[in-house]
């Protein structure tokens, strides 16, 4: 039985798949540019502040306070949850994380009693 096409078939010379064709090049360019814009792109795109996780500007400090020492608490109590199931150096790190939130926390006691203090 006769083969209609060569094995392998013939290819054309000109194709925008070979890897030293100008053509495969300008589209990965035009590629690149349109998903990857340039730093004077971003620079020039205006910066709108997202609303979604926003603090009330009419908060007090005493409130903003209050609110850093509940949630530095709360994670806390998370890691040394989590640091029950680990061993080795994950738990190691774990603590390691626990001992800075405790410094942020006593921290920010400490910022508190000096707002409640006249």
């Amino acid at each position: 039985m006769f083969k209609v096409t060569p094995n392998p078939p013939d290819t054309d010379p000109i194709s925008p798949y070979e890897p030293d064709s100008k053509k495969l090049n300008e589209a990965a360019e035009r590629a690149l540019d349109f998903h990857f814009p340039s730093n004077a792109d971003i620079k020039a795109t205006a910066r709108t502040p997202s609303t979604m996780f926003s603090v009330d500007p009419q908060a007090t400090a005493e409130t903003l306070a209050v609110f850093l020492v509940e949630t530095l608490a709360s994670v806390d109590v998370m890691v040394h949850q989590l640091v029950d199931h680990l061993e080795g150096e994950s738990r190691y790190a774990l603590l390691g994380i626990s001992n800075s939130i405790m410094v942020a926390e006593i921290t920010a006691n400490r910022v508190l009693d000096k707002i409640n203090t006249p």
